[in-house]
């Protein structure tokens, strides 16, 4: 069941990144609005006073916020799969060092 959830997750993860990318590369910049090609005026009067921008601006930070729900929801998974892991050191062996002659060796 776990493992189900995981794959909807990463599926749903996918889709998520796709759907902000391509919101976020819709939205325009600070000064290219649809008013320069009405007049400013009539961009006002024809999307209201804030323009265009409250849907998508709501939008992409509802995709936003999932996205970022969907990140933690996948590193809890894959901190569960892994187990105990405490780090790549534990695989390293500790260096020997010689006894130097005439010095016991370190207990």
């Amino acid at each position: 069941m776990a493992e189900l959830i995981y794959k909807i997750a990463w599926v749903l993860h996918v889709i998520n990144a796709v759907l902000l990318i391509g919101i976020v590369l819709l939205q325009t910049g600070k000064g290219s609005e649809v008013g320069f090609a009405f007049g400013q005026g009539a961009a006002q009067t024809m999307f209201g006073s804030s323009g265009g921008k409250t849907f998508i601006t709501r939008f992409t930070i509802v995709v936003a916020v999932l996205f970022m729900v969907l990140s933690t929801v996948i590193a809890l998974f894959q901190a569960n799969k892994i187990g105990g892991y405490t780090g790549i050191m534990d695989k390293v062996p500790a260096a020997e060092q010689p006894a130097a002659q005439g010095q016991p060796a370190a207990p």
